[in-house]
């Protein structure tokens, strides 16, 4: 049977903590293996910030403005690093993830809309792997995309089955699939040969981006498919699996080598949203051609247009990896939110089910009732959803870690501070002015 998911350090793992006295520096060899002992959670976080509704976002920003969303890309990925870094401090200072910490520090009120929009999130979230893995399905075996959406409830079997083997081959498994991914944008990339200067040229932020509400449309739901509030929660929880010393060197130690994993997985992910958008700019944004903003309309098309037969099962296939790993991480946050905030401790199998049953419900009357279109326009909306949901999660987060009351000594100094409640500040007004345009 499948057990919980267990983020507490273990006794049998190795104590890592600050230089032994005496010893100025690591050799290769022992920094190799503190390496090694705090990889793996930073990937698992990563898959999330390359799911199939990063796909959906930067294609069509790709399409329809070139390069011109590349600095948004790379903008909000650096605004991950921070905030992920972030996440790692609370959970190796603070003891507690993200929801635990709400919880214990908020009145009950409080905890409980934090509750709710973290599930909104969640299901956001798995709405679009959901949809991704169907189109996925859909466009390399033909399967029909209701009974795609219907099959990736089996997903949950292969979670429950890895849970039950420890952390350790969950990240294993989500490492091998960013792996696929990024093998598959790397052959993309080749095959595409992009234009130089217009990827220089999409490094500047475009000034007609406050002016084009389509265009900040898809800025919002890059920086909501980049940034996401489950994964903040999730990171918190699965980094204290790592055991350290308890003494301040031991955390700063601990604190350190896993913001490294962090960011190194973080910028695999860069390099992956990036690639999405700079091949959708360099196969589907040319004169005379239609807009491309369907998933399927890009896999049918790039083939064509790069000249490569191989192409399209290339996309394919890095797309369904991209759900899959995707979905493994979001069921995973799902019960580390349910058991954090309500301190509510379902199994396994039924808190899986409950998630992957909420975003089914959705997914399967777009499918059925407007196909392929239906469902590519629901990953966009999706990325919007959870960049709206964003704040309700970093606001708490950057309390705690940038407040010596809560983390002492290994709270954020004052540069980091300020850096991370200014890009927080960022995407409330962008979340902001967003809901404005909407809802005028």
């Amino acid at each position: 049977m499948a057990r919980a998911l267990d983020t507490s350090p273990g006794t049998a793992r190795p104590r890592v903590g600050g230089p032994a006295p005496g010893r100025a520096r690591l050799d290769a060899g022992a920094l190799l293996r503190r390496c090694c002992a705090f990889a793996g959670p930073g990937c698992m976080v990563a898959v999330g910030y390359m799911d199939p509704g990063n796909w959906a976002t930067s294609i069509g920003g790709g399409s329809r403005y070139g390069e011109a969303l590349l600095a948004v890309v790379i903008a909000s990925s650096l605004m991950a690093m921070l905030f992920q870094a972030a996440a790692v401090r609370l959970g190796l200072a603070g003891g507690v993830d993200l929801a635990q910490a709400c919880r214990r520090h908020f009145g009950r009120r409080a905890s409980l809309t934090l509750w709710l929009f973290s599930e909104i999130a969640i299901v956001a979230c798995n709405l679009a792997e959901v949809l991704g893995m169907a189109i996925g399905l859909n466009l390399l075996f033909g399967l029909p995309m209701t009974a795609g959406v219907c099959i990736t409830v089996v997903d949950v079997l292969l979670v429950l089955a890895l849970q039950a083997r420890g952390l350790r081959w969950i990240e294993a498994v989500v490492g091998m699939l960013v792996a696929a991914i990024t093998a598959c944008f790397v052959a993309q990339l080749v095959w595409a040969r992009p234009s130089g200067p217009a990827i220089l040229h999409g490094l500047a932020l475009a000034p007609r981006l406050a002016a084009d509400p389509q265009m900040l449309y898809l800025a919002v739901g890059i920086v909501g498919a980049t940034v996401m509030p489950h994964n903040l929660y999730l990171h918190s929880a699965i980094v204290r699996s790592r055991a350290c010393g308890r003494d301040a060197a031991g955390v700063r130690s601990a604190i350190r080598w896993s913001t490294v994993d962090s960011t190194l997985s973080l910028g695999v992910a860069l390099f992956v949203n990036a690639a999405i958008l700079i091949v959708a700019a360099a196969a589907f944004h040319r004169p005379g051609q239609a807009v491309v903003t369907e998933l399927s309309d890009a896999y049918r098309l790039i083939s064509p247009t790069l000249g490569v037969a191989l192409a399209g099962t290339v996309f394919g296939i890095g797309l369904l990896a991209s759900g899959l790993s995707a979905s493994i991480t979001g069921t995973l946050a799902g019960q580390v939110v349910m058991e954090g905030f309500m301190d509510i401790r379902l199994s396994p199998a039924r808190r899986a089910l409950l998630t992957r049953a909420l975003a089914i419900g959705p997914a399967a009357v777009a499918t059925a009732w407007f196909g392929a279109t239906g469902a590519s326009a629901m990953l966009v909306f999706s990325q919007v959803v959870l960049s709206l949901q964003l704040p309700f999660a970093l606001v708490p987060l950057l309390m705690f870690t940038t407040r010596r009351r809560h983390l002492g000594m290994h709270a954020f100094g004052r540069a980091a501070s300020g850096a991370s409640w200014a890009a927080a500040a960022l995407v409330i007004c962008l979340n902001a002015w967003l809901l404005t345009r909407l809802l005028t």
